[in-house]
């Protein structure tokens, strides 16, 4: 995808859940997109990101096909960190704040974690196209439970942030 469609596409997907909640005058809480955190909620998620990540790792490092871990330069890392943070802030806020939030005012929290999934994962073989990429639902219920959990957005960020970092060194593609 090019930069510009991409930077496009990023901005209504940002952008659209707050000018939702402009025209509909509904508070922006209500969908978890004014992010709220504390100490013990950040520990938590950082626990959380951990656990799932070392269990990953080993799996990543087995993986046919592929040599992991990527080598990378210091430009290349920073990049993607970049991008890693600019796709958690922009994909959680369309995806958990906005998405999960409107299917679960009509099937409920359990059916909306896996709904938007379902939308999440497919979503990846655009910048990846590749199977590997569907996996994201898995780390997508994780993202969608920790939004739930807290009531909004902040730690399903952290959690994404984290797992795109993670896949810099150890996500199995050509990217």
């Amino acid at each position: 995808m090019n930069e510009y469609l991409s930077l496009a596409v990023g901005a209504a997907l940002l952008y659209w859940p707050y000018l939702w909640c402009w025209y509909r005058k509904e508070d922006t809480a209500d969908y978890g997109l004014v992010p709220e955190y504390s100490f013990k909620v950040v520990l938590q998620t950082l626990a959380v990101s951990a656990i799932v990540l070392s269990l990953l790792t080993p799996v990543a490092l087995y993986w046919p096909g592929d040599n992991l871990p990527h080598k990378r330069n210091a430009l290349q890392i920073f990049k993607f960190m970049g991008a890693g943070l600019a796709a958690a802030i922009i994909e959680e806020t369309f995806f958990r704040g906005w998405l999960q939030t409107m299917i679960k005012k009509r099937c409920g929290t359990a059916a909306a974690v896996v709904l938007t999934n379902c939308i999440f994962a497919p979503i990846h073989l655009i910048a990846s196209p590749h199977w590997i990429s569907l996996t994201t639902f898995f780390p997508g219920i994780i993202m969608g439970t920790l939004k739930e959990k807290y009531g909004n957005i902040m730690p399903s960020i952290i959690f994404h942030f984290l797992g795109n970092v993670w896949s810099i060194w150890f996500f199995p593609s050509s990217f």
